[in-house]
């Protein structure tokens, strides 16, 4: 599963992108009742491995979502890329992960292949338990997802958008981390409402740059709704950001933070790329344009 960043500065809680850092895990039914849990490379010192393991609650979620019965014996090795607490949608990843791999079981059991499943009932159920569905939309579809619901519970509609091609993601990781409750526990209960007409322009405007003319990202990515409130949670990423915006590069807080996201194009990716005085792991992974994976053996 793809790694994801969310909001994009003013598609708070509505818009994703893909990138092109990974998660894999291989299920195995076992003949023994109990469970397996394995871990390598990102989260791997602190992840649980027993029942509590994300991905193994989101597959247990999905089974009894669909009324059908886990199996009593499984075995789940996970290979992790996306960084843990850093806004790159580390949790919707495992969610998606989780529900993905069940549906892939049930699949295998009635006789179909492991990806004759839908992706839409994958979506919704992983919107449900991450809460919103920027980022588990994103990791379910690839691409850039635009998400909306007028009841969660009822579903959650998607569409894909094609990305231009000159669109290219620059992410600035740092060191440290932030956790999304954290991060949400800061913002306003209420805005102005001349803020939300102001965002909400904004939000429309980004998706017109994103998909047809890159020229307009650094007025589509302007945010009025989430990163103000939260810079006393990540003043340097602020900081990051402030200096990349007053530059001209469309720059934002990825996700729920700390790591900056900057929609480059192919032109000024390499000069953004050289930004943030060396304090920052920097990374081009690209926009893939499938999400979910699943393979057979």
């Amino acid at each position: 599963m793809p790694a994801s960043s969310a909001n994009l500065g003013p598609g708070f809680d509505s818009i994703g992108v893909a990138l092109g850092v990974w998660d894999g895990c291989r299920a195995t039914v076992l003949v023994e009742p109990g469970l397996e849990v394995s871990v390598r490379g990102e989260g791997s010192e602190v992840v649980p491995t027993d029942v509590s393991h994300l991905v193994f609650r989101s597959l247990r979620h999905a089974f009894e979502d669909l009324g059908e019965a886990a199996p009593e014996g499984l075995r789940l090795e996970c290979d992790n890329a996306v960084p843990h607490g850093r806004g790159m949608g580390s949790s919707a990843t495992a969610i998606v992960t989780g529900v993905s791999l069940a549906h892939a079981l049930l699949a295998l059991r009635d006789g179909r292949a492991a990806d004759a499943f839908d992706l839409t009932a994958v979506n919704d159920l992983a919107a449900r338990l991450e809460g919103h569905p920027d980022n588990s939309s994103a990791s379910v579809f690839g691409g850039v997802t635009l998400s909306w619901s007028d009841d969660p519970a009822q579903g959650t509609s998607t569409l894909r958008l094609g990305a231009h091609p000159e669109v290219v993601p620059v992410v600035f990781t740092p060191e440290t981390q932030l956790s999304t409750a954290t991060a949400r526990a800061v913002l306003p209960a209420q805005v102005r409402l001349a803020d939300a007409a102001a965002n909400s322009a904004r939000a429309a405007l980004l998706v017109h740059a994103l998909t047809s003319a890159p020229e307009h990202l650094l007025d589509g990515t302007r945010d009025w709704l989430h990163q103000e409130p939260r810079r006393p949670s990540y003043p340097l990423s602020m900081a990051l950001v402030d200096e990349l915006r007053a530059a001209g590069h469309a720059a934002v807080i990825s996700g729920a933070g700390p790591s900056v996201l900057v929609l480059a194009t192919t032109a000024t990716a390499s000069a953004v790329g050289r930004a943030g005085g060396g304090l920052w792991r920097v990374l081009l992974p690209g926009i893939p344009p499938r999400g979910v994976e699943v393979l057979e053996g």
